[in-house]
């Protein structure tokens, strides 16, 4: 009873409009301090202590919305990260305790057959044209040092380590990933997820677990498809265009070419599948609902797995270069 009639007297003091009751008829103002409808506004010019306070307030907000954002940014970041973690330990752990979940032919062959049969045409058609596109643009140079007999060496040996398995796995990435992540995105979305989990079964186990595998058993294949390719496109550069002789394209070739170069892109080729498979699949199983949670969860994954492909390759050339220096010194000093 005694607090409002106080608030009136300070809000009538020094710099202070005249206080005015809103929300109530003329017959009822009256009604206000015994709980009848209305309300207290004060008019007039506000207080310079207020204006201050609203002041400060609006620089802290400046101040502390960056660093908020920053923190919710960094919250998700580490979220996500133990997510995925938790998600390929998982398929890790069905494909060495379940082996029956991927070694069964049934449930392997049809997505053998989605990964790798179907992304042969379009990695061997990479793989040629960018054989033959290397060969267009290098050989002036070293016909200009008098050494064009020798570009298929430096071309092969350039796809077979490098060239060879990255663009493959992107190709994977880009034909793969996506249908892999929509096709998981669209049953999480049609909670056909939920209802593998009702009857009892691990969708981890069921549905990434034989995609995985088959990104890693194709991958390396269609490797090999696009090495050879290449290797055939530039030979047909280089000897039915430029005229070089075909003898001396191979035998450099031969000589450029060890056992190394093949064998440290197809060892690349394994860990590229790896990724592809965990990102396709993660980004389908973590989808966000409807039809436009579905296509981002497929760009994302082609996006996250050509992330992946580049940063597996750079710290995997650095660790083979380093392995072939103690295995082999001799020839990695000739080469190198």
């Amino acid at each position: 009873m005694g607090l409002l009639p106080r608030v009136i007297r300070l809000a009538s003091g020094p710099g202070a409009g005249r206080p005015t009751i809103h929300g109530a008829p003329d017959s009822g103002r009256g009604r206000l301090f015994t709980g009848g409808p209305g309300f207290l506004r004060v008019s007039g010019p506000r207080p310079v202590a207020g204006v201050r306070f609203e002041a400060m307030l609006g620089t802290m907000n400046v101040i502390v919305s960056p660093i908020s954002k920053l923190g919710e940014l960094v919250n998700r970041s580490v979220g996500g990260f133990g997510r995925f973690t938790g998600f390929a330990g998982t398929t890790a752990y069905w494909i060495v305790t379940q082996p029956s979940s991927w070694t069964r032919w049934r449930i392997l062959a049809p997505q053998i057959y989605a990964v790798g049969v179907l992304s042969i045409p379009v990695v061997a058609l990479t793989g040629m044209f960018i054989g033959m596109i290397l060969a267009l643009e290098g050989f002036a140079q070293f016909a200009a040092i008098g050494q064009e007999d020798r570009i298929g060496g430096v071309i092969n040996a350039s796809v077979t380590k490098q060239i060879g398995p990255v663009l493959a796995a992107v190709m994977v990435a880009g034909r793969v990933g996506g249908a892999l992540a929509a096709e998981l995105g669209t049953m999480k979305v049609t909670e056909q997820l939920e209802a593998l989990k009702a009857m009892g079964s691990d969708p981890i186990r069921v549905l990434v677990v034989p995609r995985l595998v088959a990104c890693i058993i194709m991958t390396p294949i269609l490797t090999i498809y696009s090495d050879i390719l290449g290797a055939w496109g530039a030979w047909f550069v280089v000897v039915e265009i430029f005229g070089v002789p075909g003898a001396d394209y191979w035998y450099h070739s031969a000589a450029f070419v060890t056992w190394w170069e093949p064998v440290g892109g197809l060892s690349k080729s394994l860990f590229f599948g790896a990724a592809i498979g965990l990102a396709a699949c993660y980004k389908g199983f973590f989808c966000r609902p409807g039809a436009a949670g579905v296509g981002n969860a497929a760009t994302a994954a082609f996006v996250s797995s050509f992330i992946a492909i580049i940063m597996i390759n750079l710290v995997l050339a650095k660790f083979l270069n380093e392995f072939r220096n103690l295995v082999d010194p001799l020839e990695a000093s000739f080469f190198f």
